[in-house]
């Protein structure tokens, strides 16, 4: 069995829909309870991961033949906005959130935008930190409709 990581594009022909969506409700499982409103997860469906795959480009880590990461980024005409990023919660901390950011950054430069952008929520600090590690800035906070508070915070990086 290798230990190799491998990231790389969701291929077109891609079916392992229910094993994505099962590793991003395990990845998002521990904001349950932490974050005001729930996280968006929770609305995800197979349908709407094959959806989100076709305006999306999404990205796989995989080691074997396991799905151990995603992320997704959706072209803006200035920037690309990087979502769903989720990592197995067993293989957290191996630098696998850092790959695949890095190939979402890839796609970016390739498509001349000079921007990543993405939103983590108020109460989320350590995920504010993390991405902050990675070179993003804090830009703005907003709130989701209904409430009078910010609950997410709009971070941005540069590339160069």
């Amino acid at each position: 069995m290798s230990t190799e990581i491998a990231v790389s594009r969701l291929p077109a022909d891609f079916e392992r829909w229910d094993e994505l969506l099962t590793l991003i409700m395990r990845a998002f499982a521990y904001m349950d309870g932490v974050i005001d409103p729930p996280s968006s997860a929770h609305r995800l469906s197979v349908d709407g991961l094959r959806e989100k795959a076709g305006t999306e480009t999404g990205f796989l880590a995989m080691q074997d033949n396991q799905i151990v990461g995603c992320i997704f980024a959706a072209e803006h005409a200035q920037h690309f906005y990087v979502g769903k990023l989720a990592v197995e919660p067993g293989f957290q901390g191996r630098k696998i959130g850092r790959e695949l950011m890095r190939a979402a950054e890839a796609l970016a430069r390739a498509a001349g935008k000079p921007v990543l952008e993405l939103q983590a929520r108020v109460e989320l600090t350590g995920n504010q930190a993390a991405f902050s590690r990675l070179g993003f800035v804090e830009t703005e906070r907003t709130a989701h409709a209904g409430y009078n508070r910010p609950t997410s915070v709009t971070m941005r990086k540069t590339l160069s």
